[in-house]
């Protein structure tokens, strides 16, 4: 569907909504005015925005004809000229910026905050090594963008590795920043734990969730198995005298989540449930999506944690992501959090497919 197809369906939906909101029945319905409410709220600015578009493709429609009839004063005829120009600008600008809000609008989970896991793949204790690797950089990626990360549960190894890692990413727009990064991640270097100097190939994978509340996912009680135990350190001894750790289990779809790393039970079944609302989100994401592909008889983007996505070589200060093609000579600085040129890379990647197919 064409960008400008695809306008004129926003305002026609905008509209529908706006009468919808002015229904009586919607007012006595709190769940559906919030749902409405929020639509009418993403609609808006897009529907501003093409509106601002026809407007001044309007003005220079106008101009152009005065134009073509012939304008015998030679500095009139100057003024329209360059009014001309400055309308071109403005059209291409707004053009932008509405290809923007519309793939915005692509992506309704652009807002949301997320949980990232991070585990251990091939590799040993390197793998685990690079987990707390990857979540330091994410840690300072998130930072730098003002977004606030919260562990809910990580296993460390005895040498500073991390089997595996949870953690929230809390802040505006913290999907479309991390939503890149799922998938497996290749590490290239040294260990430090071979002494022959031999350069070992390791992977962990990540997965980033986007958040939902307790209104879009109903758990029922009766579907969660509860355990309770003591929380762990590295090396298995016991950091807490109390059994405040807490594993649940989602019955109908199996998922188990933990957390640990609060010392009160209450805060840390808390976080265990955003984590399993979090997995049942995405795993009702996914199967939507797969029908969607079906009925389009098309494969569509869902965020496929199988394959490798990227690779981090130490020895050449190399990082590539095999889903563009993009290799850059700058490791060092990447770990430290400067993940913006890639993140840039694969969003413009992504906006071309958009526009492209539809």
């Amino acid at each position: 569907m064409r960008i400008r197809e695809r306008l004129e369906k926003a305002e026609t939906r905008f509209l529908a909504v706006e009468a919808l909101l002015a229904q009586p029945e919607t007012a006595r319905d709190t769940a559906q005015l919030q749902k409405l409410s929020k639509e009418l709220a993403q609609l808006r600015p897009i529907v501003e925005g093409f509106r601002k578009y026809r407007k001044l493709e309007t003005e220079q429609a106008e101009l152009r004809t005065n134009l073509e009839r012939g304008q015998e004063d030679p500095a009139m005829r100057g003024l329209i000229e360059e009014e001309v120009v400055s309308l071109d600008g403005q059209i291409e600008k707004t053009n932008l910026e509405l290809e923007n809000l519309i793939l915005e609008g692509c992506e309704p989970d652009a807002a949301r905050s997320v949980i990232i896991e991070i585990r251990a793949g091939t590799g040993g204790e390197e793998a685990a090594l690079f987990v707390a690797d990857l979540y330091r950089m994410y840690s300072q990626f998130a930072a730098g963008h003002g977004l606030k990360t919260e562990v809910m549960d990580l296993s460390p190894t005895g040498i500073g590795g991390l089997k595996e890692v949870v953690f929230g990413v809390t802040g505006e727009h913290a999907y479309s920043l991390f939503k890149y990064e799922s998938g497996i991640h290749r590490v290239q270097r040294v260990p430090k734990t071979e002494a022959s100097g031999r350069v070992h190939t390791s992977a962990v994978t990540v997965a980033v969730l986007p958040e939902a509340d307790e209104t879009e996912i109903d758990i029922q009680p009766n579907d969660l198995k509860i355990d309770v135990y003591r929380a762990s350190g590295a090396g298995g001894q016991h950091v807490n005298k109390t059994e405040s750790a807490v594993r649940i289990t989602h019955i109908p779809t199996g998922f188990v989540v933990a957390c640990q790393d609060e010392r009160s039970q209450h805060k840390n079944k808390a976080k265990a449930m955003r984590v399993l609302r979090a997995k049942i989100y995405e795993f009702q994401k996914e199967k939507q999506e797969a029908e969607i592909a079906k009925n389009r008889k098309d494969q569509v983007g869902s965020g496929d944690r199988s394959g490798k996505i990227r690779t981090y070589n130490y020895p050449d200060q190399r990082l590539t992501d095999h889903r563009i093609g993009l290799t850059v000579h700058n490791l060092p600085v990447i770990m430290e959090g400067k993940l913006e040129e890639v993140v840039k890379a694969l969003a413009e990647d992504e906006k071309v497919r958009k526009l492209t197919n539809g």
